[in-house]
C-alpha cells in the first residue's frame, strides 16, 4: 500500500511507531497530485512547498515528543475558508487574487493539531451549486468516472479525499455540499450541528445554513477531525459553548437500544431504484447490528427546496453585497461613475448561477414581497424543524437516501437549474432544522458509481451518528480502495 492510501488513522500510527515520516507521506500525497490532478482538478491552489515546510516541521515536533492530534497528516481545506497569505477565491473571479490576513479558526485548529495543509479545493463559486460546475477556475470530476460530477458544493474536497491526494479534507455544507459529493464519490462526510463548528473565517454563503465539517475515507477518521475542528469560538456569534465530545469513544460495536426511523417521504416518486436498493441493503446492516427500524413522517420535506431557495438566495442578497470593487477583489476601473463602477465589477465578478440567486433573494426581500416570500418561508422552515422534534418522540436518528440519483455526467443537467435544485431535496432539512447529518458509503450502482447512506440525527448527536455510521460500515464491509487514474 502507499503512503497516500492510508486513513488518517493508519498515517498517525505508523508516523508514531517512526515507520513513516511525514515528509515521506506529504510527498507521496503530492506526487498522486502531479499524476492525477489533470484528470481531477480539485484544487484550486497547491502549496507544496509550505505543506513540505509544514511536514518537515510536523516531523521535529514527533522526534522531540510533541506534535497534535494530526501530526504530519496532509489535508485540504475547500477554497471559501479564509487562509493567511494563501488565496482564498471562493470559485470566483471576483476574488481570484484575494489573499486574507489572518486565517479561519478551522484552519487555526488544523495547525495547532499539526495537519500538513497541501492546498485549496476547487468548489461552486460562493458554494452556490450541486456540481462545482460552477466554479470559475475549473470543474472537479468524479475520481471513479471523471466524465462524472464529483457533487458540490465541496466538489474538490471529496475529489481529492476520493482519488488520493489528501487523507481527509474540510467542506462547507449550506445544502447538502459535504454529504452529497463524499456520496457521489464514495467517501463520508459529515455535516456537524449549527453552531458546534465556528464558522470564523469562513466567507458566509447562507449565515444561518452554513456549517463546516470534515469528509475523509472512513467513520474513524470522521471522529479524529470532528474532535480537531469543534468547540466554542467567541469571534462566532453562533457558536455554542458546548464542551467537544471525545467522538471516537461513539465507535463502538452494536446498536441495542438504538431506534432507527425511516421516513416514508424519503422513498417516493423520483428514487432511482438502485439508490433505493443501497439505502434498504443498509437499514438491513442498521437492524442486524441490534437497531430498531421505526417507521416516521417528515410530513413538510416536500416544501424543503421552495424554502431553501428563498431563504439561501436572500441570506445570499445580503451577504454578497459586500463585494463591490472598493475594498478588496476584482474592481472594473474603466468607469469614472461610481454606480457604473459597481455594476460592471459584480457583473464581470460573478458567475450566472451567482447572479441568479442574490437576483432571487434581492426579489424576497423587497418592499411588498417580504411578507408573501422570506416570511413565509421561514414559517414553513419552522414546520420543518417541528416535524423532527415530533420524529424523535418514536426515533434517536433518521436512514435514507442522500441524493435521489448517483452521480451524472458533467454537463448533463448544466441547462436545467430546477434539475440541480431538487438533486438536495434529500439533505436541504436537515440545514433547514440545524440538525447534524453523516453521509455513509453504501455501495456501486450498476455502472460502478458510488451511492452513499445519509444519517440524521438530533442537535449536538454527533456522537449517536457516528456510532450508527461506525456499525452501517462495519456491516456492510466495502473494500476501502482508491479509484485508478
Amino acid at each position: 500500500m502507499e503512503p497516500y492510501e492510508l486513513s488518517v488513522t493508519e498515517a498517525l500510527d505508523q508516523l508514531s511507531a517512526k515507520t513513516l515520516s511525514s515528509v515521506e507521506l506529504t510527498q507521496s500525497c503530492l506526487d498522486r497530485i502531479n499524476r492525477t490532478e489533470k484528470s481531477i482538478s480539485a484544487f484550486i491552489t497547491i502549496d507544496s512547498e509550505q505543506a513540505l515546510h509544514q511536514a518537515h516541521e510536523a516531523d521535529r515536533k514527533r522526534t522531540q515528543g510533541s506534535g497534535g492530534s494530526l501530526c504530519g497528516v496532509p489535508v485540504s481545506v475547500k477554497d471559501l475558508m479564509c487562509t493567511k497569505g494563501v488565496k482564498t477565491t471562493c470559485g470566483s473571479k471576483i476574488l481570484e487574487n484575494f489573499i486574507p490576513p489572518y486565517d479561519a479558526t478551522v484552519v487555526e485548529k488544523l495547525q495547532e493539531q499539526g495537519a500538513v495543509i497541501v492546498g485549496k479545493a476547487a468548489m461552486d463559486e460562493f458554494a452556490m451549486g450541486s456540481t462545482s460546475e460552477n466554479c470559475a477556475f475549473g470543474t472537479p470530476a468524479n475520481p471513479w468516472n471523471v466524465d462524472y460530477i464529483a457533487g458540490g458544493s465541496s466538489g474538490g474536497s471529496a475529489a481529492s479525499v476520493a482519488a488520493g491526494q489528501v487523507l481527509g479534507s474540510l467542506g462547507s455544507d449550506t445544502g447538502g455540499s459535504i454529504r452529497q459529493p463524499a456520496s457521489l464519490c464514495g467517501i463520508v462526510g459529515m455535516k456537524p450541528t449549527y453552531g458546534r463548528v465556528s464558522r470564523y473565517g469562513l466567507v458566509a454563503f447562507a449565515s444561518s445554513l452554513d456549517q463546516i465539517g470534515p469528509l475523509t475515507r472512513d467513520v474513524t477518521d470522521c471522529a479524529v477531525m470532528m474532535e480537531v475542528i469543534s468547540g466554542y469560538d467567541r469571534r462566532d456569534s453562533t457558536s455554542v459553548d458546548l464542551p467537544v465530545e471525545d467522538y471516537r469513544a461513539f465507535l463502538v460495536d452494536g446498536l441495542d437500544g438504538v431506534r432507527v426511523g425511516v421516513p416514508r417521504e424519503y422513498f417516493g416518486e423520483g428514487l432511482d431504484p438502485e439508490v433505493n436498493r443501497v439505502v434498504m441493503n443498509g437499514v438491513e446492516v442498521l437492524k442486524s447490528a441490534g437497531a430498531e427500524i421505526v417507521d416516521v413522517s417528515i410530513p413538510h420535506v416536500n416544501y424543503c427546496v421552495a424554502v431553501y431557495y428563498l431563504i439561501a438566495p436572500a441570506e445570499a442578497s445580503s451577504n454578497l453585497a459586500r463585494y463591490d470593487g472598493v475594498a478588496y477583489g476584482l474592481r472594473d476601473s474603466g468607469n469614472d461613475d461610481l454606480f457604473e463602477m459597481y455594476k460592471e465589477t459584480r457583473s464581470r465578478g460573478f458567475g450566472p448561477e451567482v447572479k441568479r440567486r442574490i437576483l432571487i433573494g434581492t426579489y424576497a426581500l423587497s418592499s411588498g414581497y417580504y411578507d408573501a416570500y422570506y416570511k413565509k418561508a421561514s414559517q414553513v422552515r419552522t414546520l420543518i424543524l417541528n416535524d423532527f422534534k415530533k420524529a424523535w418522540e418514536s426515533c434517536d436518528l433518521l436512514v435514507s437516501p442522500v441524493t435521489p440519483t448517483p452521480a451524472w455526467k458533467i454537463g448533463e443537467k448544466v441547462d436545467d437549474p430546477l434539475a440541480m435544485y431538487l438533486s438536495d431535496i434529500f439533505t436541504l432539512s436537515t440545514n433547514l432544522a440545524g440538525l447534524p447529518g453523516l453521509s455513509v458509503p453504501g455501495g456501486f450502482s450498476e455502472n460502478g458509481l458510488p451511492i452513499g447512506i445519509q444519517l440524521q440525527g438530533m442537535h449536538f448527536q454527533e456522537g449517536a451518528l457516528l456510532r450508527c455510521g461506525y456499525n452501517l460500515e462495519k456491516g456492510l464491509n466495502l473494500e476501502r480502495k482508491i479509484p485508478s487514474l
